[in-house]
């Protein structure tokens, strides 16, 4: 009864990870944070009047964007040369 239990606990931690993996590379995720940083952007730079805000919160959000993405030829790099177990 005890390895039951152990492996129903261990299938449920994995369905866990599994949600959080999915979620942690979602579009919905991704861009529901885009939507997030342009808004708090804009407010932030009309607060402090710069210029153009609407135009200049774009700057931070693609950035941010760009950050998310996963940059194949770095990553195959990195896991090759730094990574390497």
């Amino acid at each position: 009864m005890d390895i039951e239990n152990e492996i129903n606990l261990i299938k449920e931690r994995n369905q866990k990870v599994e949600a959080d993996k999915a979620w942690e590379t979602s579009a919905f995720r991704i861009a529901s944070l885009v939507v997030m940083t342009y808004i708090v952007t804009s407010i932030v730079f009309y607060a402090i009047g710069v210029n153009n805000f609407l135009v200049s919160a774009l700057i931070p959000t693609v950035g941010y964007y760009l950050s998310t993405l996963s940059i194949p030829f770095l990553k195959k790099w990195w896991i090759e040369k730094i990574y390497k177990k």
